[in-house]
């Protein structure tokens, strides 16, 4: 399916997370879809040992399961994007050329999945203490970050807050520096941890 896409070569196939670390280590592909329940090794773990030995390579995980466990499993692993497997070839073409370009794309169940976890919709209280965002972030990055998880591109954000492509970039350099966030799949973590994307209306 994928090798229809324009712009897209598949290099290999592997049949489970062991195999795949092997491939990526043999093809050095720009993006690794994979699936989060595998046989050998899950789809995290092997996401968290291509990034420790290839963190140039992308990962995007295309799976059946969007509880909230398995996408922060995934997030935390350090995958760009995540999908389910209802995404059609499209969808799952746009993750990979995202991905391979830098950027986050999360499937729009598992955003309203987050944001449900977040307010106390999800199926379980969370964990972990709501981390305290940065004082320092001023009130367009914190916009900018809370519109990063709502979804949207850099092309969004910018036709939104009527600015510059290049501004919207100078402010999400700027709140991935003093939130210390690596890209915008961790930010859309950090942004619902915090608040900052649930009540849509942060301090």
């Amino acid at each position: 399916m994928l090798d229809l896409a324009p712009g897209i070569a598949v290099v290999g196939a592997a049949a489970d997370g062991a195999e795949a670390v092997t491939l990526v280590r043999e093809q050095r592909p720009h993006v690794l879809l994979t699936d989060l329940r595998m046989p050998n090794l899950d789809g995290a773990a092997a996401t968290e040992r291509v990034l420790s030995e290839l963190p140039e390579t992308a990962v995007v995980l295309l799976t059946t399961y969007d509880d909230e466990d398995s996408i922060l499993r995934g997030l935390q692993a350090g995958a760009r994007g995540y999908l389910t497997k209802n995404a059609g070839r499209t969808e799952i073409a746009a993750a990979i050329m995202a991905a391979a370009a830098g950027q986050s794309v999360l499937d729009p169940a598992v955003q309203q999945r987050l944001l449900a976890s977040a307010t106390g919709g999800g199926d379980r209280a969370p964990s972990n203490p709501p981390v305290v965002p940065p004082t320092d972030l001023t009130p367009r990055e914190t916009e900018v970050l809370r519109l990063i998880a709502d979804g949207l591109t850099n092309r969004d954000i910018a036709a939104r807050l009527f600015v510059s492509e290049s501004t919207v970039k100078t402010h999400i350099n700027n709140l991935f520096a003093k939130a210390h966030l690596r890209d915008r799949a961790h930010a859309v973590r950090y942004a619902f941890e915090t608040g900052v994307a649930a009540s849509g209306h942060p301090d």
